[in-house]
């Protein structure tokens, strides 16, 4: 792990203050000026020097014929340019002085021989004049901290605690929309490309030692450096989770990888190897990836795998215990003491074990507030799991059988949601115990998109909720086993 994320070669690339541009024009359809947009989108606070052989000005930018006609020599070139020209480019590069560079074009190993050749010449400029650069054929970097996005879509919402690195080129830049969703974000975000110059070990490397990252995602087509990435895996897994989606095990996966970014795959059995020696958890799909990288990301860190399950109906609390078995989470029976505070508020047609199962209740902070933090005061509770079903209509409506006018309803529906929310949520920093939702209604409705703004993972459907707590017991599990290795 790095001393200082200072030391990382992808420290001045991410942290700017001065970009030469290549591939931007007048052109608003060209995919250098997509990206330079999204660059000045985002309102990137350095000096960006469009360079252009044709034109004087791109968009309100002065722009220079050649990077050698440039004021000063800036910490970044990025190169969204023709293949047949990126060599001629970075050499300049190289003679202005330039050390760090993002060449997003392709045509490059992922196209066979004529294209290893290309990458070959890239990697000896780079060598030849001290460059550290990313790519080629990747979409560049997103560090909404310090307002930089290089990729061709607008970053949405804030930044985050999500490190990425990806071996898809695109991948980054369309997770943006997908996060925002969820209230989340990236702390700092890299597509590798072909990883000719810096692969993906460097940007775990980058991300372990990065005070924004809280857990770190990859999206792997195969991995060159296996050594490296183990010990590099190993000395982060301590200090904060890793997530891998590896795409390749299968024949179809290691086709698509190969033709993409020229990535050697190896089989799922390799993989889980790999993993399992380096500490990293595995998902199965993007949706996976993320939502254990939510739940490791803002819940406190789990004592154990014991499961207590509050619902008020029984459907939704039977299909999240089967979840938690099938993965191998226990749900522990309730004590006595548990069972008596919990009577007065759990009616005849309730169910006073785990899963406990209100089923109905004319206090909606009774289920909101009393019961939960019961059930975090047991002994026996590791991890509590919640079922919502909270639909604003149903709130609206019977605020306005009360006499409330529509407006008046919905005025009173949001301020009581909204308290509500902040009593669960409340309960995550009294307790420091990990409280996770479901719910089979969508995660935009007023009550769910609350709870998540304020920090609480939902999650649609048990499986996934189940799948994230799962992650969570074993990254506890991993750092416990790290804790006796030293001794």
């Amino acid at each position: 792990m790095l001393k200082s994320i200072q030391e990382s070669p992808l420290y001045p690339i991410v942290n700017p203050k001065s970009i030469a541009f290549f591939g931007a024009s007048n052109n608003i359809s060209a995919m250098g000026t997509n990206q330079f947009n999204s660059l000045r989108d985002l309102g990137f606070e350095g000096i960006v020097y469009p360079v252009h052989p044709k034109e004087e000005h791109v968009q309100d930018l002065k722009a220079y014929k050649s990077v050698l006609d440039l004021p000063e020599v800036p910490d970044l070139a990025i190169l969204v340019v023709p293949t047949k020209i990126v060599s001629k480019l970075l050499e300049e590069c190289g003679q202005k002085g330039i050390k760090h560079a993002i060449i997003v074009s392709g045509g490059f190993r992922e196209i066979g021989r004529e294209g290893i050749d290309r990458e070959q010449e890239l990697v000896e400029i780079a060598t030849k004049y001290g460059i550290r650069f990313l790519g080629p054929n990747c979409i560049g970097v997103a560090n909404p901290y310090q307002k930089l996005n290089t990729t061709f879509l607008r970053y949405l919402g804030n930044p985050g605690f999500i490190g990425m690195a990806s071996q898809s080129g695109s991948f980054v830049t369309q997770m943006f929309n997908y996060l925002s969703r969820l209230s989340l974000g990236f702390s700092t975000a890299f597509s590798v490309g072909n990883e000719a110059n810096i692969d993906i070990v460097d940007c775990m490397a980058y991300l372990g030692a990065c005070p924004n990252t809280k857990v770190i995602a990859l999206y792997i087509e195969g991995i060159n450096r296996g050594r490296a990435f183990s010990e590099t895996a190993r000395s982060i897994i301590p200090h904060k989770p890793i997530v891998a989606l590896y795409v390749g095990g299968s024949e179809t996966g290691r086709r698509a990888g190969l033709s993409h970014t020229g990535a050697m795959a190896g089989s799922d059995q390799v993989y889980d190897g790999v993993f399992q020696q380096s500490g990293i958890i595995r998902a199965y799909s993007i949706a996976e990836l993320f939502d254990m990288c939510w739940a490791l990301g803002c819940l406190p860190k789990t004592r154990g795998p014991r499961v207590v399950i509050q619902t008020h109906s029984g459907g939704p609390g039977t299909a999240a215990a089967d979840s938690c078995g099938r993965e191998g989470l226990e749900l522990p029976s309730l004590s006595d003491d548990t069972i008596k505070k919990l009577t007065p508020f759990i009616p005849n047609t309730g169910s006073i074990k785990n899963p406990v199962d209100i089923t109905f209740t004319k206090n909606p902070m009774d289920y909101f507030s009393d019961i939960p933090t019961i059930l975090l005061e047991e002994d026996a509770t590791d991890i509590l799991l919640i079922y919502f079903l909270v639909p604003p209509q149903m709130v609206h409506r019977a605020l306005e059988r009360m006499g409330f006018s529509k407006d008046q309803a919905i005025e009173k529906g949001a301020a009581l949601i909204n308290a509500q929310c902040k009593s669960i949520t409340r309960l995550l920093e009294t307790h420091k115990k990990p409280i996770v939702g479901y719910t089979y209604r969508s995660i935009q409705e007023d009550f769910t998109k609350s709870l998540i703004d304020q920090g609480l993972p939902v999650f649609q459907g048990p499986e996934r909720a189940v799948r994230a707590l799962k992650a969570l017991v074993q990254y506890s599990r991993l750092r416990e086993k790290k804790a006796v290795d030293k001794r």
